[in-house]
Parts: structure tokens; sequence; C-alpha cells
């Protein structure tokens, strides 16, 4: 004989009950960690499926980078395990049936949600051909990208109109982006960590055709630096020191062939330089990038005891290298990664996915219509929370009549059609025919 199926929800042995109801994960000072998801995986096409995967690298490292959908997942099956997981943020992608791609940014357990229409994106493979030195993927993707919003807050308008998106739905907009990333610290932070930055430019209002939009641009960019003040032929030098314990040939061809010069001075200086070092005006490279200034990364030999005796001989005192200028200049260049997006706010939902619509792009309500749809979304929370509190009673209930000796076989056959969560057969052998393929 088959074995009896074991009730899983409103039995006794419940996982979902008081006594083995999982804590809440409200600690703060965790990361955030994030799914970027297809809904319809089979229906989206592949320049969104790829768009998805660089969207993925992106968000690294707090993401589900190497997620995989089916086209029988729900919405539902994802809202489920983000509790277990730790995951605090959906990215939803899908494609209507006109062709639009849209994206769904939502906060788990609670809301709220963010709709956006897609309406320009580009690739990160495309990026990197349109380029003449793209960057690869290296360690720029084992830390967080430094997230940079720019014009999210309109200002107040000089005929004191009001905006057309109110005001605490921009700081709801600003708060839910600032969400997706760790918090950052200056002064605790390694400068040496932050090697990508996440840009969000939005769009300022420039005609009354466009009065309602919500439009922001994303950009991806790798953060490189390099030291100013250094002649090209030093800076040359400096990355062949790099470059001697390599092992492969290309990197050793790139070295420079000093065997036709009496000195290193004239690979290094030319007589005819206006007293600067240089050999041109174009090997100065006059930085037009913004200059920092950082604590030098090179590492410092450290004397034994016979060398700084031998060193204090030698100089009268023992050497002081904490006295060392750690300060060095850098100039930041930027350089994109991908994607791009361009996306429209088209409405504002109070749940994950579902909910009262707080702001739509296209409708606009009276007040006497909003109080109306208040009352209808009141009268359906009454509902539900009515419905809770029934379960609760009937799992209370079940768990006394278990303590008492009620025979489980007996509640289970007096709850079978209670039990609203069946099974269809079929799907779970085509389920389980996938995983043996995997």
């Amino acid at each position: 004989m088959a074995r009896r199926r074991t009730k899983k929800r409103t039995h006794l042995g419940a996982r979902n009950g008081a006594a083995n109801a999982p804590t809440a994960n409200v600690s703060s000072n965790k990361a955030p960690k994030s799914m970027v998801i297809r809904i319809g995986a089979g229906e989206v096409g592949p320049s969104v499926s790829q768009l998805v995967r660089d969207v993925r690298s992106m968000m690294e490292p707090g993401t589900a980078s190497r997620l995989k959908e089916r086209k029988s997942n729900k919405l539902k099956d994802y809202t489920t395990m983000t509790g277990p997981l730790g995951v605090s943020h959906l990215l939803l992608f899908s494609k209507s049936a006109s062709g639009n791609t849209n994206l769904r940014l939502a906060l788990t357990p609670r809301g709220p949600t963010l709709h956006f229409q897609v309406e320009r994106y580009s690739l990160c493979k495309d990026i990197k051909k349109a380029m003449k030195h793209p960057k690869g993927g290296g360690k720029e993707y084992l830390t967080a990208p430094l997230l940079v919003m720019n014009n999210f807050t309109t200002p107040p308008s000089a005929d004191g109109a009001e905006p057309s998106v109110p005001k605490h739905l921009e700081s709801l907009t600003t708060m839910i982006f600032q969400s997706l990333f760790p918090p950052i610290s200056p002064q605790t932070t390694p400068l040496g960590s932050i090697r990508r930055v996440l840009l969000l430019n939005r769009e300022p209002v420039s005609s009354e055709s466009d009065n309602g939009s919500y439009t922001l641009n994303l950009r991806h960019y790798a953060i490189t630096t390099k030291r100013t003040g250094l002649s090209r032929g030093i800076r040359r030098l400096k990355t062949a020191e790099k470059m001697l314990n390599s092992t492969e040939r290309s990197k050793r061809k790139a070295l420079p062939n000093l065997s036709k010069m009496e000195d290193v001075a004239d690979y290094l200086l030319d007589p005819s330089a206006a007293g600067g070092g240089f050999t041109s005006g174009s090997e100065s490279e006059a930085e037009t990038d913004a200059e920092v200034e950082v604590l030098e990364m090179d590492a410092r030999k450290v004397m034994n005891k016979k060398q700084m005796e031998h060193a204090r001989d030698e100089s009268g005192k023992a050497p002081n290298w904490r006295t060392r200028n750690l300060v060095e200049k850098r100039a930041v260049k930027l350089v994109e990664l991908g994607p791009r997006m361009k996306l429209r706010m088209t409405k504002v939902e109070e749940g994950v996915c579902t909910g009262k619509v707080m702001w739509h792009e296209y409708l606009n309500k009276s007040k006497e219509e909003v109080k109306e749809m208040d009352k209808i979304w009141e009268q359906r929370r009454s509902q539900k929370e009515a419905r809770k509190k029934e379960q609760r009673q009937n799992v209370e209930r079940k768990r006394k009549e278990g303590k008492s000796g009620t025979n489980d076989e007996d509640v289970e056959d007096e709850d079978l059609s209670m039990d609203d969560d069946e099974w269809d057969s079929e799907e779970m052998d085509e389920d389980a025919a996938m995983e043996v393929n995997e």
C-alpha cells in the first residue's frame, strides 16, 4: 500500500505552527539580499534573459546569481522563500502581450512595489563592443557598488504648483533604492573596497506633456585609478616590475626593451624636454579626471634588529617609518560596465505586487473615489484577518485534540475537505523528471 500523506499546514505536526515558527530576521546590520527573476521564463525572449543576467552581475555579491527559473514557477513560489533565505528585495522582469518590458521592484515581505516600464536598455556585451578599451570582469564584483542618486526629489516650483509625484512617494522611492545595497561609512569603509558605481539619474521635467512622468536613467561603471605626476616611462617600469614574475608570454612581451640603450636615463628623460622630465606634451597626459588623495598601498620592508642598528650607525638616528608620507595622488576614471536602462515609473502599490495603488501615472482619482477605495480595502483586510483567526483557532483545536489522545488518522479524515493545498500529481511527476535530467 502507498504510504498515507501527512498534512503539513493544518495538522498537529505542521512546520509553520507557533512552536516551529522561524524567528523573524530583524537584524538591521545584515547586508540586503536580492533576487532578479524572470516571470514567464519561456516568454520573455533571449534579450530580456540576457538583461536579467547582466542585472544579476550588477547586483553582486548580495544576489542569487545562479537562480534558475521554470515555466511553472509563480510569484508565490518566490515570495514564500524570501523569509527563510533572508531576501529583502525582488526585481521581477516580465514582458507584456504588447511587447513592453516591465520591471517590478518589491520590498519583502510587506511591500511596497514600484512598477517600471523599461523604455530602452543596452546589454553589457553591446557596451563592450562600442568601447575601445573595455573593462573586463575581475575583482570588481566581490564588493557591492557605490550608489549615487541624482535629482530624486523635485525642487519647489516658483508658482507654488504641486508636483506630479507627491513628496512622500519621492521619499519612498529614494528609500527603496538606498536599501538595495549595504550602507557605507566614510570613516570605516576602506577606499579600496569601492570598485564600482551605480548611477541613478532622474530626468528633469522638460515639457508639460511629461509633467506626470518619473523617468530614471541607470548606468553602471567600474572605478579605475592611476598615479598622477609620473611620466609614462616611470609608469611603464612600475608595470614591468609587476610582470617580471608572470608566466604568461603575452605579458612578458610587453616589457620595455632597454638593450639598445646605454643608460636607463635615456628611456626616462629627453634633453629636449622643457624641464619637466617628459619627452613630449602628449606624454605628460594632463589629467582631466578628478584627483583624490589616498593612502599608499605599496608594501614596506620590515627591518630586523641588525638592519635597524646598521641604519642607525649610518645616519646617526633610528629610522622612523611612521613619518613617511603615505599619501599619494591618484586620478579617478570611470569605465562603463553595463547594463544601461531607462526606467519610467508607472505605478506604486502597497503590498508585494498586490494591494492598494498609492500612485498611478495615467489614472487620477478624486478624493471621494479615494475614500471609497479605502473602504473597500479596509473591508478586504478585515475579511482576511477573520480568515486567519479562524485558521489559527482550527490549528489550536487540532493540537488540543492531539494531546487528548485523538487518533491522527481520524482528524485527518475529518479535515480532508478543509485542506485547500492540494497537489497535482502530473506536475509533481514533471518536476521530478526535470530534476533527474538535471
